[in-house]
């Protein structure tokens, strides 16, 4: 008999607990229906996938209460006969297409990272292209030649570069820098402007104005030195970055060309 009454407060007890553990997966309820905590673990993860912002307990807060918030806005849509609708169809194809597409690609790139080795490979190419020469320059742009011309006897007759270039260059970028161009490869210049920066010395001016398409320049070098280039793990982030997007465009471009059919792309 005692055996009899403790298998049944057993499964009474049992039976309690049910609802608990069945309430504790579920964030709420809204008209009957219950809204997991799953649906909410989905959209955290979503919300910091790509680490742009870190999981807090405000910002599981805010989760739930969108969560809640959808079940009740989703609610009434059902209600009114939306999902029924062409154009709620034709968008839920076009959703499907993208997260469908999206996984894909971020598939592609777990299956194809860029390796260290791959990234050190790109940094010593850059680094060998960037070596030589770096310039400091300074340069006063205006529209008219003459009015070159006219900047070029005014600095020969004393006044300052600087104080010209604040004055009258049309470069805004530099002429509240005195026209100050900081360090750059010459390449980084139209070439132009580049041929003739090449030609100076420290501390010389160009004597007669240089057209580019921008308008005429004024230019005074300042300085030279070797190239400086950045350690290979300062800008690893950065390489390893662009080389995943270079190997999705690829794989992008491989699909494309492996695909049979009858369409003209127009690029």
């Amino acid at each position: 008999m005692k055996k009899i009454v403790l298998t049944a407060l057993l499964a009474a007890a049992s039976a309690a607990l049910l609802p608990i553990s069945a309430s504790a997966q579920n964030i709420a309820t809204v008209n009957g229906k219950a809204v997991p905590k799953s649906r909410a673990d989905t959209l955290i993860q979503q919300v910091t996938r790509n680490g742009q912002q870190q999981r807090t307990p405000e910002m599981e807060a805010q989760v739930r209460d969108e969560v809640v918030l959808r079940e009740i806005f989703m609610q009434e849509a059902e209600k009114r006969g939306i999902p029924a609708s062409a154009d709620y169809k034709a968008q839920m194809e076009l959703a499907r297409q993208s997260l469908l597409i999206r996984e894909l690609f971020e598939d592609f790139g777990k299956k194809n990272p860029v390796t260290d080795a791959e990234a050190k490979a790109e940094y010593d190419k850059v680094k060998a292209q960037a070596s030589g020469s770096e310039f400091r320059a300074r340069h006063i742009l205006v529209e008219k030649e003459e009015d070159a011309k006219t900047l070029i006897a005014q600095i020969k007759a004393g006044a300052k570069f600087e104080d010209l270039a604040k004055k009258s260059s049309k470069d805004t970028g530099s002429a509240e820098n005195g026209g100050d161009l900081d360090w750059a490869n010459a390449n980084s210049y139209v070439p132009e402007f580049s041929a003739a920066l090449t030609q100076l010395t420290k501390g010389q001016m160009t004597e007669t104005p240089v057209k580019t398409q921008f308008g005429f320049h004024v230019i005074r070098l300042e300085d030279t030195r070797e190239a400086q280039f950045p350690g290979f793990d300062e800008v690893k982030p950065q390489i390893q970055q662009r080389m995943a997007q270079q190997k999705l465009a690829k794989f992008r471009d491989e699909l494309k060309d492996k695909a049979k059919t009858d369409y003209k792309f127009s690029r």
